[in-house]
């Protein structure tokens, strides 16, 4: 694909409103503006006769207390070159619209140049403010919306003749704005309705004038705001162009660095694609540069946190503070005093109840002292008859079994014992011997024996 070609996608791809006209002739600057010194300006091309420049100044005055001794003035010319005395002070800016017999604007508009020091600053009085002949407003007030009507009004007793109006957009088409159904609002006074066909984001200078001359109703900086719709516009709406301004390489700022075209009419096309590849590697770059930045702060961050380690509970030596990290006390191997090993003692053997706490507990008492003892066979067994003492000759060793004896106390705790919270106690006794029997040995007189209850047949 051409070069020329390849911009031109490139700007219809960022968006960038493009005219479809394109000038007959083009115009530009040929020496630098300075304070009070003449500039002259020539045209190349076939426009048509009579031509004619219109200066506004732009932005505010470099003044003290932002005195405005600018004005807007229009100079008119037949030929090809024309010299006029720029009577603004160094520093101020100033916006120029070349215009032939076809049209307002159409040889093109500069951006904003600045005005240069010089020696000379006879030209203005710095104490001598100048005003506007009529004064013009907008509703809505200090906006212009895109595709929105807006009224533009004005005194009619300060005005001689129609006022007309004109839209400068700086680096862009300039236009004169279409005057229809004049009439006069309450609290407004007299003026028309006008719908700005004017893409968003644009910066529009409204100029106004009367018979007087261009110029003589003052200026008014606006940007375009966003409408409800965009149904207004078209190819042929007014906007700012891409390429080289009109007014060739001129200073637009105060260090003296000017544009790099060659005029409104050529495309130059070798110095844009060098600025935006330029823009493209620059912003590229600075990417690059924002990931760089995040990924070591990242990492700064990552090496500053304190690593995790793993806490041995019984072998972890203290802190600096002196408290442990884990339980150990002292480091090295040493166990800590809880975890130290301990023997287990079987408590001693408790003594058996005796002859007196057996017969002590026979007679309704507790017996004093151990638990442990012995009991007989059978005695205390629900089901099991009573049985009275056996009296006889020497018999075999009977065996011994251990049996709990529980002592119900249903009335609450005999008397005597204050604790009522006391468990009772179980106590083991020896075993009785009255209810053993031996079939081979003959009764002896005398003694009584109770015989044990038939087995009942099931």
């Amino acid at each position: 694909m051409p070069r020329g070609l390849a911009l031109y996608a490139l700007v219809a791809s960022i968006g960038l409103p493009r005219s479809t006209s394109v000038s007959a002739y083009s115009w530009s600057f040929t020496n630098t503006p300075q304070q009070c010194q003449n500039i002259s300006l020539s045209l190349t091309g076939s426009g048509t006769g009579p031509y004619s420049v219109l200066v506004i100044p732009f932005g505010p005055s470099p003044l003290a207390n932002n005195t405005e001794v600018r004005r807007i003035f229009e100079v008119q010319f037949s030929g090809t070159e024309t010299s006029f005395q720029l009577a603004y002070p160094e520093d101020s800016q100033f916006v120029a619209v070349v215009s032939d017999s076809t049209g307002f604007g159409s040889g093109g508009t500069s951006v904003a140049a600045t005005v240069q020091s010089s020696s000379d600053s006879s030209c203005y009085n710095p104490a001598q403010e100048v005003s506007p002949e009529f004064a013009f407003s907008i509703v809505p007030a200090n906006q212009i919306v895109e595709c929105s009507p807006t009224r533009i009004w004005w005194d009619p007793a300060n005005v001689q003749g129609t006022p007309s109006f004109q839209g400068i957009i700086p680096g862009g088409q300039s236009f004169s704005i279409p005057e229809s159904s004049f009439s006069t609002v309450a609290e407004q006074g007299y003026g028309f309705t006008w719908t700005p066909s004017v893409r968003i984001g644009t910066t529009v200078l409204l100029v106004g004038g009367d018979n007087r001359g261009a110029g003589t109703g003052g200026s008014g900086l606006y940007i375009v705001s966003q409408g409800p719709s965009q149904d207004c516009l078209n190819t042929n709406s007014p906007s700012s162009t891409p390429g080289s301004p009109a007014g060739g390489s001129y200073p637009t700022s105060t260090n003296g660095a000017g544009t790099g075209g060659t005029g409104s009419g050529s495309s130059s096309g070798h110095s844009n694609t060098g600025a935006i590849v330029g823009g493209v590697v620059g912003g590229v770059v600075g990417f690059l540069l924002a990931l760089a930045l995040v990924g070591l702060l990242l990492w700064r961050r990552r090496r500053n946190q304190p690593k995790a380690r793993r806490v041995d509970l019984l072998q972890a030596n203290s802190d600096e503070d002196g408290v442990g990290v884990g339980v150990g006390v002292g480091g090295g191997d040493q166990l800590p005093r809880y975890y130290e090993p301990e023997p287990f003692l079987l408590p001693e053997p408790e003594p058996s109840v005796t002859t007196q706490q057996m017969s002590e507990f026979g007679g309704g008492r507790r017996a004093s002292g151990s638990t442990a003892g012995f009991l007989a066979a059978g005695a205390g067994r629900p089901g099991t008859p009573s049985s009275t003492t056996r009296t006889g000759k020497s018999a075999a060793q009977p065996s011994l079994r251990p049996v709990n004896i529980v002592q119900h106390e249903d009335a609450g705790p005999p008397p005597g014992e204050d604790d009522e919270d006391e468990e009772p106690e179980t106590v083991e006794l020896p075993p009785a011997y009255t209810n053993l029997k031996n079939a081979s040995r003959p009764r002896e007189e005398g003694a009584t024996h109770e015989e044990s209850p038939p087995p009942v047949e099931a």
